[in-house]
Parts: structure tokens; sequence; C-alpha cells
């Protein structure tokens, strides 16, 4: 039995907002693709952040309903190494992060030089994103209309392609408001509505970063989430399309406590102007720097370290599927859960800069529990009331790929791992 939820009330923002967003040009899909059958739309929602055990908090009525009268999940685990932009993008392309090319939140290329979330250039840059091809290239060229809320990657014209509806990022948006623009995107005429739509939140994993995901700060963020959930949910049943339209409801990574002073101070331990760095944090990466002997100073981190292990990228345990990808640096040194990597100069130019350490962290080892994340599923093609089992976050996109009705492109996932959930006529 489907469940009931009070209606919220709030001013309908979702036109206005649409007004706003960026539009992509017309495709030219093929007439077979363009006189198909429009299939049921599909809602992938991710909620940045939120591990596997926040629902049994009890602080997110709504995405526990949805789980209770749909598929919730054991646990996904996140591709390595468990950080955001990785993530995000193997949910929309079923690569790993080694084949679709965004192999850390920060990189290097040699071609294309310098890659980081802030640097709204290179993530504007269809060429970093190139290697993958996501979920709305694909069904757009198989005659679907596609729109993503701030989904890593459809800000890039990746080979010259955009979602038809897409915004930049813009972290002053609030949740209510993402949840209109979509509300908005399905009020659209039936010739323009889209099929696959994406929606993010983030504040969950801000908050986790901030103060740890112990923290009442973390609770907080869960419930005004699950609001922004509520309200989603609202509008799609005063739509009539609640039980109409799948939504698929997960996280990139789930989050660790780290207690103050468990960091590993790099510096202590090589000559850093002796290498290149290309990341530090949770997972570290240096490359050779011309007029060095990088090989001592991979010998030397290669050997036990505390609170960390370090490789070589061709020796990177094979689980990990990590390190083929060029932009993998040479180095790679990967913190223990509870810590990071980083020098005493950058903890000194936080102090002085009177910002406090960050307590929770991610882009661990991506088989450890605390980076595991929330997967629930619900909709017409869903089974009722499912507790389902623990499954890679690759597997994901063939599962999509299936509800759309569209022709997967290549991809690291399994179909077969995840089509238990779903029930026996969308199989």
């Amino acid at each position: 039995m489907k469940f009931l939820f009070r209606l919220l009330a709030g001013p309908v923002l979702g036109l206005v907002l649409t007004a706003c967003a960026h539009v992509s040009p017309p495709h030219s899909p093929t007439a077979a693709s363009a006189a198909r059958t429009a299939p049921t739309p599909l809602l992938l929602i991710s909620i940045d952040g939120y591990r596997y055990d926040y629902l049994d908090r009890g602080l997110s009525p709504t995405l526990a309903a949805l789980a209770r009268d749909g598929v919730h999940a054991q646990s996904m685990q996140p591709s390595f190494p468990s950080l955001t932009f990785p993530n995000h993008y193997t949910l929309v392309t079923g690569l790993r992060p080694d084949h679709h090319g965004i192999v850390h939140n920060s990189m290097r290329d040699p071609a294309l030089g310098s890659f980081s979330l802030s640097n709204r250039e290179a993530v504007g840059d269809g060429r970093w994103w190139a290697q993958g091809t996501p979920l709305w290239e694909t069904a757009d060229q198989q005659g679907l209309r596609t729109a993503t809320m701030f989904w890593p990657g459809s800000e890039a014209a990746i080979r010259g392609h955009h979602p038809d509806l897409w915004k930049p990022y813009d972290g002053n948006v609030t949740a209510a408001q993402r949840v209109d623009q979509v509300l908005g995107w399905l009020d659209l005429p039936a010739a323009q509505r889209p099929a696959f739509l994406t929606l993010y939140f983030d504040t969950v994993d801000h908050a986790g970063h901030d103060f740890g995901p112990d923290s009442p700060q973390v609770n907080e963020a869960l419930r005004d989430t699950d609001a922004a959930m509520a309200r989603l949910v609202a509008g799609l049943r005063q739509r009539h399309l609640l039980e109409h339209i799948n939504i698929i409801t997960l996280a990139d990574h789930g989050m660790a406590e780290v207690p103050p002073g468990h960091t590993v101070l790099m510096d202590a331990l090589i000559p850093l102007d002796h290498v290149q760095k290309v990341t530090m944090g949770v997972l570290a990466g240096f490359n050779p720097k011309p007029g060095y002997d990088f090989a001592a100073i991979e010998a030397q981190l290669e050997q036990p370290q505390q609170h960390m292990q370090c490789w070589d990228k061709t020796r990177v345990p094979a689980r990990l599927a990590y390190g083929h990808n060029p932009r993998v640096p040479q180095l790679l040194c990967l913190a223990d859960v509870g810590w990071t990597i980083s020098t005493q100069a950058y903890l000194d130019s936080r102090s002085r800069d009177h910002m406090a350490p960050k307590r929770g962290e991610h882009g661990y080892d991506n088989a450890d529990p605390r980076m595991q994340a929330v997967f629930v599923a619900h909709g017409p093609a869903f089974r009722d009331g499912v507790r389902f089992h623990a499954f890679s976050n690759v597997d994901v996109y063939p599962l999509m790929a299936h509800l759309l009705g569209i022709t997967p492109a290549p991809n690291d996932g399994d179909y077969a791992a995840v089509k238990g959930m779903l029930v026996p006529a969308a199989r």
C-alpha cells in the first residue's frame, strides 16, 4: 500500500526558475527514436554525503516512507576514490573513475592543466569529461529529453553536448528552489517535458565535513533535506505524478569522523619541493619533478607508514580498480580512515585565518563501512517494501538505462545485479 503525504504549503517557484534555466538547442534524433513511446519519467536524486546508516536516525521520515513502500538497499558501495565528482560521474556513466577520467576532485592533465571543484572554467570544459558518456547524452541521442539540477558534468559541453535543460551550480540556491525547478520542468508541455531528470542536495555533506557525521549539525541537515524531499513528494502528488514516476534517491559516498590532530604531515616525511604535488587530503598524489630522484621518494613512502599507505600507481591494489588512467598521479598515499594527509604550512595557514579543522572526511577505501552510501528507489517499476542486498554504484547506470528503455553506452555495471529490485513486468 502506497503512503500518504501531507501537502506542504509554499509558493511554487518552478515556472520562474525554469525561465532562468539553460536550454540546449534541439537535437536531431532519428525518426524511429522520435516516434518512440515516452517512458515513465525517471528522477535521480543525490543527497551528497548521506551515509547508508543515516536513515536509521529517524530524521528522514519522507525518505524512510519511500524506502518502506519501495526498495531500500542495505547499502551502496561507492567507487574508489570515494569522492564527490568521481562518484557522481560514475553514477551517470556506469564507469569507474579510472575509466571515465574524473579520477579525483582535483587533477592534472598533461594537455588540459589543472582541475578542481572551485575552478569553474575547468569544470565547464567538456574535454575533462569526454572519457565517459553521461546518461543524458545517450538518452538525448535516442530521442528522450533530459534535465539536470546541479549534477557534476552537466554544465560542461561534453563533445558539444549539454542536457536539454540544465543550470550551473550555485550553492545559494536553496533546497526548496531546487525542488521547485524540477517540478517546473515536469510542468512543461509533453513535447518539452524531460524523461530523465536529476536533483542534487549538498547540505548533509557540508555539515559532515565541518562538524563530523555524528554532530547535531548533520542531524539538522538531514531534517532540512527531508523537508525538501517532502516538498517534492507533495508537488508530485499535486500533479498526480507520485505513482507515475520512478525515483532513485542515493548518495555519492558516506562520511567518517576525523578527530583533532589526526593529520599525517607529508613535509615531515619527504622534501615536498622535490615533487609535483597534485592532491592532498585523504588521497594524496604526487608526480615526478625534473632533476630529483623520484624513485627514492617512492621507495621511502612505500615502506610501512603510520596512518597511511602509499603506492606507485602501478601497484595500487587491484580491488580498488584505480591507477591506469594518465590523470592518476604516479605516487598515491591513502590515509587510514579517520586521518588526513597535509602539511604543517597548510595547517598554520588555516590557524592564522581562524579556520577550524574539518571534523569529517571521505575519499577513503571504498570498502570501509563508513564510506557506504544510501540507496532508495520508489515508483511503478520498483517492488514494494523490499530490503535489497548491497551492490556497487556502477550498477545504477544500466538500471537507469533499462528504466528509460535506451541502449546503454559501454559501462562497468551489471544490470543482473540489480534487476531483482524491479517488479517482474519491468525487468
